[in-house]
């Protein structure tokens, strides 16, 4: 798979090379890059003999199963765009997220089928639920529909063939349209920088409504490794499985590997085969790195992405996690990889800010998506003059390290003075008796915003408000110190546990202009 090719290329190339090697294994089954290649191009055509038209979607909601990689595969082949869909989501978001891609085939995993039921007369688009797995499974009869042809369709480079839903936590899921070019990039980039070779085995566990879970898998397969797809995560399964199936390469968030190190054994088990274990989608705690790193001797690899970007872009290796001249590196993101370009800018001009100085990262890339589904305001605002705006504050350093701070939408503009509320939390969270802590900024006439801290305090800790704000005033300059600080029970968080700054906000920007 190249940057430039079609991802179906790819499947060709290695059912040439060695149709007899296992390309994808998934529970009891196995298969060669002969059979898969048979499969996906049979599921290509029946998609026409079910009359679906190049730009058609089809959306997948199920749990982790290799029939999602083969429609992927199959959508790119036909000129569909297969919308893999969050399985967790609430009935009402579900709904919304199908009717938004307009997909008119729907394969379901059969546990899903009885939330789809609660929904069916809500789907405006759906002519057809494709059941996938259980005892009434429909898709080996769909594929059955097929031919062994390819079908006349050919698709450019600049084609969606995955769209993948942003985080809604400020608002609807976005469709973010992921091409040919774009992941065939991002297959090359990140095959590099993992060491993906014809050897590896690669272990895709995270869900494939993610970058994290089918971008992951198109980098390994891009180098013809064997894929191995986990349903779900059971930490003591999978560790049972790294020495046994010879697993090379993984990638999870780092919640994980605090449950993986509570495994009674842990460091018992067998991590001879493995090379990688790639980590990412939120900060690793510093001491659970460490512990990790403790338990697997292997290569550690941090990665910053987003969906916008088909995934990772910047990868802090294995030798900056153990490099000891250099400990204050297992804080950054890492460098950007083989093809990306990424800048730091002063978010209210735009304008690039020197090396140190933090700004909102921006990337240009092959790897870049094509825009949001049916989202031409919200696309002009994210890809600006070919930069993809990633939304989060940082720095770069003066070898290319990059540090992420913030969400460029939480900062504060007061007196003109850019604040980022991480910096001002992390002197808050040193204060004796404060339990949690988020920053904001609240309407002022004078400054046009002012910085408020809302603290919640340890249990049976009093805080004094005026003493927090001296605290802060000695260890920051005054712009950025709390002008007025708010204590209370609890902090509002979404069902990830992430703090809601917008609903912090919105009371005091009722009737007023700021986008919360």
């Amino acid at each position: 798979m190249t940057s430039s090719g079609h991802v179906f290329d790819m499947v060709r190339h290695w059912e040439r090379e060695d149709p007899g090697r296992i390309a994808l294994r998934f529970g009891e089954h196995a298969r060669t890059w002969g059979e898969l290649a048979a499969r996906v191009r049979r599921h290509a055509t029946a998609q026409a003999a079910a009359g679906l038209a190049p730009g058609d979607r089809v959306a997948f909601v199920d749990k982790n199963h290799a029939a999602c990689l083969e429609t992927t595969l199959a959508c790119g082949l036909a000129g569909t765009v297969n919308a893999v869909v969050n399985f967790r989501l609430a009935p009402a978001e579900l709904a919304y997220v199908l009717n938004d891609s307009g997909a008119r085939v729907v394969f379901a995993g059969a546990e899903l089928l009885p939330v789809l039921e609660q929904i069916r007369d809500d789907l405006d688009a759906v002519e057809r639920v494709i059941t996938v797995g259980g005892d009434e499974d429909g898709y080996e009869a769909f594929l059955d529909t097929g031919s062994d042809s390819e079908p006349g369709h050919h698709a450019g480079p600049d084609d969606c063939f995955l769209q993948l839903y942003t985080s809604g936590t400020t608002g609807h899921p976005k469709g973010a349209m992921l091409t040919h070019r774009s992941l065939g990039a991002h297959s090359v980039a990140a095959a590099d920088a993992f060491g993906f070779t014809r050897d590896s085995v690669n272990m895709v566990a995270m869900p494939l409504f993610h970058v994290g879970g089918t971008s992951w898998a198109l980098a390994g397969m891009s180098r013809g490794c064997e894929t191995i797809v986990v349903r779900e995560i059971v930490p003591a399964d999978i560790l049972a499985r790294f020495g046994p199936e010879r697993v090379t390469h993984a990638f999870f968030v780092p919640a994980v590997f605090g449950f993986f190190l509570q495994v009674p054994g842990v460091a018992d088990f067998d991590y001879s085969s493995l090379r990688c274990l790639g980590y990412g989608g939120s900060p690793m705690p510093t001491p659970l790195l460490h512990k990790a790193m403790d338990v697997f001797p292997v290569g550690f690899y941090q990665v910053y992405g987003m969906t916008e970007a088909s995934g990772v872009f910047a990868v802090l290796g294995p030798g900056d996690h153990r490099d000891t001249a250099h400990p204050e590196r297992l804080t950054s993101a890492g460098r950007p990889v083989d093809g990306v370009e990424v800048r730091v800018v002063d978010p209210a001009t735009g304008e690039p800010v020197p090396d140190g100085q933090l700004g909102e990262f921006q990337v240009r890339s092959e790897q870049v998506m094509s825009g949001y589904w049916r989202r031409p305001k919200e696309t002009e605002a994210t890809i600006v003059a070919g930069w993809l705006r990633t939304g989060d504050a940082g720095r770069r350093d003066e070898h290319g390290y990059l540090y992420l701070e913030d969400r460029v939408k939480d900062m504060i503009i007061t007196g003109g003075e850019n604040v980022y509320p991480a910096e001002v939390e992390r002197v808050l969270a040193e204060y004796p008796g404060v339990a949690e802590c988020a920053v904001i900024g609240v309407p002022d006439d004078k400054w046009g915003e002012t910085v408020k801290a809302v603290l919640v305090p340890a249990e049976g800790a009093t805080l004094d408000e005026d003493d927090v704000i001296e605290f802060c005033r000695a260890r920051l300059a005054r712009y950025k110190c709390p002008a007025t600080v708010d204590v209370v029970e609890s902090l509002p968080r979404n069902a990830t546990g992430k703090i809601l700054k917008r609903t912090l906000r919105a009371p005091y920007w009722a009737g007023r202009q700021r986008a919360l």
